[in-house]
């Protein structure tokens, strides 16, 4: 029996019975502020005699694996051997507990929940908080390896039909089509909303069939929601949003997908260089869906596995990553593909491999003149309405000639560039841009550059 209860040990036994915030609190007779002042609080406040009283009757009341579970848990004061959530180590226990521990459709609404809360006075905090190393890669890979719990509808009424499912799944097509377009998150929030519809009808009843799907559109969502959030500077929500797109897809049964999100997070973790952990992420990815993978499908794990050897300054490995990649790609076939790989074109595979010379080329300049004939490929083959990638192309080819010394050139294209950059707000063009800026410095003199510059400036400025 517990002594006594602190907000983080409630919290903690909040996830372990799988209960949103509200639900809790009804459940318990509280004040839904005082369920959300102990999760804030943490280990720093101590429950009343009242309350500590609810919380052990709760607990009396659980499963006796739920039981065990909390007592290992506060018993080493961790979960999944990491600290358990309270005000000092927040973001690790919320990803813990929150992310594989509870219910998936907790673990949805209160994402959701707070996501469409979220105001732009708190974006700052939003970038903070990303979690690499073991404490992702440890409880993520036992996940993986012992499977989802099923997910328990709460409400006995009837669900949805078959139309109506049909209708979700084209809805998470079309937000999903929007952002391989333009990126940015300008309708991040429809895309939450719509999420956080799916993740109410799979508290109903359904036939086991009716609830796979919905739990595969739950994934997709939740992957088009990362990808927004990410592109829109929320690293942190993104990394939840993709941890909550694993769990679905767990729960629809479709490995498939699930190593296309774990290529997802390994892709963010790139962008903040975390070579190793996204490296790790990919392999996960191809141990994972062995046997259910189309081949391109596969070509694109091979260019993630590229990537992160060529951040981590290993050119041969990348050799024969981008090597496996080509080869199994030459298999392709797009009519038997599911929709959500169908972006993974021949102008993809060229544009992401040689972005990933372009790096190598910052190091070694002798590896430009490679980098310059993968972008202008993918520029040939890129489809008219890939706006996003198209921008990340040219700034590629743009910095590319400015490594080459072919500055005359550089400015040609990079004015060219910035009419389709115009045309995006994505933070990962943004980010790009500022890079090939910031490269053009050592040019200033040069009257074309300075032309340049101008035209560049107020695009950085408005994204810094």
């Amino acid at each position: 029996m517990q002594v006594t209860w602190t907000g983080a040990e409630a919290t903690l036994l909040r996830g372990i019975l799988g209960l949103a915030q509200k639900r809790f609190a009804s459940k318990a007779g509280i004040a839904l502020s005082t369920v959300k002042k102990w999760r804030k609080l943490g280990s720093s406040i101590q429950l009343n005699e009242n309350s500590a009283a609810i919380m052990q009757t709760l607990l009396d009341r659980a499963t006796p694996e739920q039981r065990a579970r909390f007592a290992a848990a506060t018993a080493s004061k961790t979960v999944d051997g990491l600290p358990v959530c309270d005000a000092t180590t927040d973001t690790v226990g919320q990803w813990v507990s929150g992310m594989w521990t509870a219910d998936t459709t907790v673990v949805a609404f209160d994402l959701a929940r707070e996501d469409l809360m979220l105001d732009r006075r708190q974006i700052g905090r939003a970038l903070l908080g990303v979690v690499a190393g073991p404490p992702l890669l440890e409880p993520l890979e036992r996940w993986l390896r012992n499977g989802n719990p099923p997910t328990i509808p709460r409400r006995a009424r009837t669900g949805v039909g078959v139309q109506e499912v049909e209708q979700l799944e084209n809805a998470a097509r079309v937000f999903r089509s929007w952002d391989d377009q333009h990126g940015g998150g300008l309708r991040r929030k429809a895309v939450v909303g719509q999420l956080a519809e799916v993740n109410e009808l799979l508290g109903d009843n359904h036939p086991p069939e009716l609830r796979r799907r919905l739990a595969g559109t739950m994934a997709q969502l939740a992957e088009t929601a990362a990808m927004m959030s990410w592109d829109s500077g929320h690293q942190k929500l993104a990394q939840h949003y993709y941890a909550l797109s694993i769990r679905a897809s767990g729960d629809a049964r479709d490995p498939a997908f699930t190593a296309v999100v774990l290529a997802g997070m390994a892709r963010q973790l790139l962008s903040l260089g975390k070579s190793s952990d996204a490296l790790e992420l990919i392999r996960l990815a191809q141990e994972y869906s062995v046997g259910h993978l189309t081949a391109t499908t596969q070509a694109m794990l091979y260019t993630r596995e590229a990537w992160a050897y060529a951040q981590l300054g290993r050119p041969t490995a990348f050799r024969r990553a981008s090597d496996k990649a080509y080869e199994v790609f030459e298999d392709s076939q797009p009519t038997g593909d599911p929709y959500w790989i169908h972006y993974f074109d021949a102008a993809e595979l060229s544009g992401t491999l040689g972005g990933r010379v372009l790096d190598m080329a910052r190091r070694d300049p002798r590896a430009a003149g490679e980098a310059i004939e993968l972008i202008d490929r993918a520029l040939a083959l890129r489809r008219p309405n890939r706006v996003r990638s198209a921008a990340l192309d040219q700034l590629g080819m743009v910095e590319a000639r400015f490594i080459q010394g072919q500055v005359e050139e550089a400015c040609r294209v990079g004015h060219a560039a910035l009419q389709v950059v115009e045309q995006t707000a994505s933070d990962r063009v943004a980010k790009k841009l500022a890079r090939v800026y910031n490269r053009t410095r050592q040019h200033v003199n040069v009257a074309g550059v300075a032309e340049l510059r101008d035209r560049m400036r107020p695009l950085v400025a408005a994204t810094a």
